[in-house]
């Protein structure tokens, strides 16, 4: 990867290291298509959301609804309360994170550790069911009416998908204009979307694909639980403002079982990537070798696997919820080996 896209050599402020992330080859065909993974554990704090945590903090600002000593309130299952606790922390605002314990417990730490306050909508719950609805209503009453206080409101915050824009730049720069496809998580719509419609300014002729776990409702139901944190959109949850149906090409489903299992066989080449992650990655393994001879497909990866050690990389953990298979895991490994071998 090159170009004149670079961090900076010293910086001030940890928020000043955001974006610039690398490009990384996971896997080739034979007839030179290759999937390239766009790593964006690589900014603070591990993950993409604190490029739209910054940019929703600037919004806020710009409009007047955010002053010094503000206090700022989010809905979140942990990456984007992790990026506005740091611009949070910069700035010297209060944080509060509406959360559940669906969320990763490693993410909830980092969070308190970072100075948020945490307000659970399941106290005492065992991380067995998504609260979203519940946290999102409860971020909005706790705002409401309050002076210097604003609810960033991720799922309907235009600013979401600005704050991505940066991630269109970067690739077209690295790839010199070539990109053939685009496949990244559906959650709030903002990272996917928001990459897609500004590079649409930037390249002509890619396919976006939108990737949700089996049994959320952007892409269609049955509606179940799932345990693929900081995606989708789950039952009873509204679909965010943010999901662009117009720019994306096509949205599929991957399970929780094949999305973990691929982030473990992902794991054996020497990369941790996140849950969500691995529904992506397995996509667009499974796509690579019916692409046509030289495609170039990218896949955005929003977070590493070191916040899921507990879960996804936990034996036990995945046991318990009959999601350990290591047929599947086998199969995926198998796949990725023979890709790794044209590189």
């Amino acid at each position: 990867m090159s170009g004149a896209l670079q961090r900076p050599a010293v910086v001030s402020r940890m928020s000043d290291l955001i974006g610039c992330t690398p490009l990384l080859a996971l896997a080739t065909t034979e007839t030179g298509s290759r999937l390239l993974l766009k790593l964006e554990m690589f900014n603070p704090t591990g993950t993409a959301k604190i490029r739209m945590a910054r940019a929703m903090i600037d919004a806020a600002e710009s409009a007047g609804d955010l002053r010094a000593g503000g206090r700022i309130i989010e809905s979140t299952s942990g990456n984007t309360g992790l990026g506005l606790s740091v611009i949070a922390a910069e700035r010297g605002y209060t944080f509060t994170a509406v959360v559940d314990h669906h969320a990763a417990a490693d993410k909830l730490r980092a969070m308190k550790a970072l100075g948020a306050e945490l307000v659970y909508v399941d106290a005492g719950g065992d991380g067995s069911e998504l609260h979203t609805a519940a946290r999102e209503e409860l971020a909005e009453d706790m705002a409401r009416d309050e002076d210097n206080t604003v609810f960033t409101e991720q799922h309907n915050n235009p600013a979401n998908g600005v704050g991505y824009f940066p991630v269109a730049h970067e690739l077209a720069e690295a790839l010199d204009g070539r990109l053939d496809v685009l496949v990244g998580a559906v959650g709030t719509g903002g990272g996917l979307c928001g990459t897609s419609r500004e590079l649409a300014k930037l390249i002509t002729g890619f396919t976006t694909i939108g990737v949700e776990p089996k049994g959320s409702t952007a892409f269609g139901g049955p509606a179940h639980d799932y345990y693929q944190s900081g995606t989708g959109t789950p039952e009873g949850a509204e679909l965010g403002a943010l999901v662009d149906f117009a720019l994306i090409d096509e949205g599929v489903k991957v399970g929780d079982v094949e999305a973990f299992a691929t982030c473990r066989a992902v794991a054996r080449t020497g990369l941790l990537i996140g849950g969500s992650a691995g529904g992506v990655v397995y996509e667009a393994l499974t796509r690579l070798s019916s692409l046509p001879p030289g495609t170039t497909m990218v896949a955005l990866i929003n977070d590493g696997g070191e916040k899921y050690m507990d879960t996804v990389f936990n034996d036990d953990w995945m046991t318990q919820r009959d999601l350990l298979s290591a047929e599947t895991e086998r199969e995926v490994e198998e796949h990725l080996t023979k890709l790794r071998g044209n590189r």
